[in-house]
């Protein structure tokens, strides 16, 4: 598997997005980047990519005495849904996390033995020029898929593999690309 997000076989005509999913080690996990020792497991790429939002709910203080106005501080942040469409990737491994998490632990939808835990995957988005250069890049912390929509057979359609892929996640960084 190569080293990049863009690094990516089929042809990537119309799809302004490449995704690369990877595990990073138990070390690495609940906090920081990362970047060393993960394991990639899957890239794609997708035409429209939707939800990468970030919003703080605000806390009000009123203190007395202070009649011009309450004091703001900062508060939990929460991180919107995001949406992956008509995307296509060459491996199945997006269908064996699905699996995995919809049906409790194993691809096949079987319960595991020990209980059910969900494997969550670092995301990281890259924004690509028309030439295929990277501009942007996303990285979304301990990612989870919520919603995996397949295109519609249609023998007379260009339909792509993967309609819609909807992930929550825990973090949201911007990267240097």
């Amino acid at each position: 598997m190569a080293d990049t997000a863009t690094d990516f076989d089929p042809p990537l005509f119309g799809l302004r997005f490449a995704v690369a999913f990877t595990r990073e080690p138990i070390a690495a996990r609940g906090g920081g980047s990362g970047a060393g020792g993960e394991e990639p497991l899957c890239r794609g790429a997708f035409s429209e990519v939707t939800g990468l939002d970030a919003s703080m709910e605000a806390r009000t203080i009123k203190e007395g005495g202070a009649n011009y106005g309450a004091h703001q501080r900062a508060g939990p942040v929460s991180f919107g849904t995001v949406v992956m469409k008509r995307g296509m990737t060459a491996e199945r491994d997006l269908w064996n996390w699905w699996g995995l998490v919809a049906g409790g632990g194993t691809s096949d939808g079987r319960q595991r033995p020990n209980g059910a835990f969900a494997y969550r995957l670092t995301v990281r988005i890259t924004l690509l020029d028309l030439d295929g250069t990277p501009r942007l890049k996303w990285r979304l912390e301990r990612a989870l898929p919520v919603k995996f929509k397949t295109a519609d057979f249609n023998a007379r359609g260009a339909e792509v593999g993967i309609e819609e892929l909807h992930l929550v996640h825990e973090g949201l960084f911007m990267e240097a690309v």
